[in-house]
């Protein structure tokens, strides 16, 4: 798919290798009554988003992404940084100009490398480091004041010429607004890429960061029974460029000499092993099959292991088809196959079975699960489903 999607988007004629970053000179201070006040709201929602329970904690976790960023951008620039990373089942990374950055469980479980994590966290910090968030918010006031004046002036003159025009001016800078967040973002992709190439990482690997992102989507629309999205098209009110051109961008830029570079898939694997249940699970609560679906797949070309299993079991078992069902309990089946002590495939298991007219071998699934974990909190209600001895089926 990503070749193609690649082969249907031209690339511009000025797109060449991005260039190395600039010379680091430092966290930018604010200047004036204006900045200095918009970094104290952002040190206040910094202080909030300490004490937030969405913020994952683990300290080992949290220095390995940090890492990531140090090895993506260099070690000077990174110490700009106070990162969060939130437990938060969406794709998604930002930075604000205090130098907080959030980084959303859902990127991390889309990423396949440290290269692919390097490339979303150094476009993050190239928005900092260009400070896109106070030009745009310098940039925005600037056009309401002008929209604001647009309005007190055709209030005197309520004529339909004079309406038309002041239409005609918010539709001009509405449009330019978001052409201009579009620039930013064709910015920062332009400097994440350059800190790719100056690094030991794969630079390649942005690219392949949207082409993963278009199939989801694809994946999750063909189920929902929606048209094929057109990830070439550029909406009015769009604030980042194409899925398509990123995709195609990023690839012209990466320094063809660094194709061989490694890309961190295997450390990235056990770094987030332990995670990985957690992180499913997030996701098949979304609600969104296709997606959840592709996501399971795509991380088991690197083989499947039982959390894998467990989880396409999780998801089929929740939809709940009757098909769905006989699937989820052949998926459990698989995990406790790698994994026996898996007391979570039990109980899918048992439950799945319960639900295709299979209730002995449904309530000797559940009985299995008591016995691995005798404390769940769901001891209770499973214990219910269950005869009392001597009593038949």
């Amino acid at each position: 798919m990503g070749g193609a999607l690649l082969a249907a988007v031209t690339i511009p004629a000025a797109a060449q290798v991005a260039p190395l970053p600039p010379p680091y000179v430092g966290a930018y201070q604010p200047q004036g009554v204006d900045e200095i006040g918009w970094w104290r709201e952002d040190d206040e929602a910094e202080r909030e988003l300490a004490a937030s329970p969405l913020v994952i904690r683990d300290e080992k976790l949290n220095a390995y992404i940090k890492r990531v960023l140090c090895s993506t951008v260099g070690e000077d620039r990174c110490r700009a940084v106070r990162m969060y990373i939130m437990r938060e089942p969406t794709f998604g990374a930002t930075m604000v100009p205090n130098g907080t950055m959030r980084v959303f469980s859902g990127l991390l479980l889309r990423m396949r490398s440290e290269a692919e994590l390097g490339a979303v966290l150094g476009h993050e910090f190239g928005h900092y480091e260009q400070r896109h968030g106070l030009k745009r918010f310098k940039a925005t006031r600037s056009a309401t004041d002008v929209l604001a004046w647009g309005a007190l002036l055709a209030s005197m003159a309520p004529t339909y010429d004079v309406r038309r025009s002041y239409s005609d001016l918010r539709f001009s800078i509405y449009g330019n607004l978001f052409l201009y967040s579009r620039d930013n973002e064709r910015e920062a992709d332009r400097l994440g890429i350059g800190y790719l190439n100056n690094s030991s990482l794969r630079p390649h690997a942005a690219s392949e960061v949207w082409q993963n992102v278009m199939g989801e989507i694809e994946a999750s629309a063909r189920v929902k029974g929606l048209k094929k999205p057109n990830f070439n098209s550029i909406a009015f009110t769009a604030s980042h460029p194409p899925h398509a051109e990123r995709a195609a961008t990023m690839a012209a830029l990466a320094d063809p000499a660094a194709s061989s570079r490694g890309d961190g898939a295997e450390s990235y694997r056990e770094a987030m092993a332990p995670w990985l249940p957690i992180f499913l699970e997030d996701q098949i609560k979304l609600n969104d099959f296709g997606a959840s679906e592709y996501l399971i797949q795509s991380l088991a070309e690197g083989g499947w292991t039982a959390p894998l299993w467990f989880a396409r079991g999780e998801l089929y078992r929740l939809r709940g088809h009757p098909r769905d069902l006989v699937n989820a309990a052949e998926f459990y089946q698989s995990a406790i196959q790698l994994d026996p002590a898996l007391a979570g495939a039990h109980r899918g298991l048992g439950l799945s079975l319960l639900k295709t007219a299979r209730p002995s071998d449904g309530q000797a699934a559940l009985r299995k699960y008591l016995e691995l974990k005798p404390e769940a909190s769901d001891a209770g209600m499973i214990q219910l489903m269950l005869p009392k001895e001597g009593t038949p089926n």
